[in-house]
């Protein structure tokens, strides 16, 4: 059985086979977590992007588990230079971590790390998202985007179990786009992440939901540290 779960922002945890990947940590720097970055025991740690409340936890939580960085190859090579194992990928790649198999999708974001000391910015190669596959299962993770048309493909292609979308607005899709969102990915269940963590991005995840329902489609808030398995 899988059981995955939310820790908050876009971190979630994916356990399958008897083992485990967390796409985004962003822990330690979240002050509503209900776990600590030592708490984490994972095979294999995805990023989505590179921007600090996705990644700040990548190279620690890598370290010391002996467990690779899976990224675009330019993040992958920025970690690597933190000593962290790395795979890098690319965009419509798929890789095969043994216990689950992780597809890379486009998503429309920024994706760099801002160097405020030196006054410098990395680019971090393109933003993305991910379709996880393991045990007969299909998890989305759609990472930082707005709402694009493709979205439509990738619900046409995958049969996708459940769907992670970003609801903040401001810096992503906001309630009303991912809602549309849904529609193209049909899932079988969506459950809000990218929310709540910062004033810019507040947002009422129950309300979300309730819109969902209203067009037909399944969704259920996660607290943090809330798991569900499939």
């Amino acid at each position: 059985m899988m059981k995955i779960t939310y820790h908050g922002q876009s971190t979630i945890v994916i356990e399958a086979n008897g083992k485990s990947l967390i796409i985004d940590p962003f822990i330690s720097g979240n002050p509503a977590a209900k776990v600590s970055v030592e708490d984490i025991s994972v095979n294999a740690v995805l990023l989505t992007h590179a921007h600090g409340d996705h990644i700040l936890d990548a190279a620690p939580i890598s370290k010391a588990n002996n467990a690779p960085i899976v990224a675009i190859p330019e993040l992958a090579a920025y970690m690597s230079w933190k000593g962290a194992e790395t795979i890098g990928m690319n965009i419509g790649g798929t890789l095969d971590l043994q216990f689950a198999k992780a597809k890379m999708t486009h998503a429309f974001h920024s994706s760099g790390i801002i160097d405020e000391e030196n006054k410098n910015i990395l680019y971090g190669g393109m933003p993305a998202g991910f379709v996880i596959e393991a045990e007969g299962k299909t998890i989305l993770h759609a990472g930082d985007t707005g709402l694009f048309g493709d979205m439509k493909i990738i619900g046409d292609r995958h049969d996708i179990d459940v769907a992670f979308l970003p609801i903040g607005d401001h810096y992503t899709m906001g309630p009303e786009d991912a809602v549309q969102a849904a529609e193209w990915y049909k899932a079988k269940l969506i459950i809000p992440i990218h929310y709540n963590t910062f004033p810019a991005i507040e947002q009422d995840g129950d309300a979300f939901v309730k819109a969902l329902e209203e067009r037909g489609i399944k969704g259920k808030v996660l607290q943090l540290g809330e798991s569900i398995e499939l």
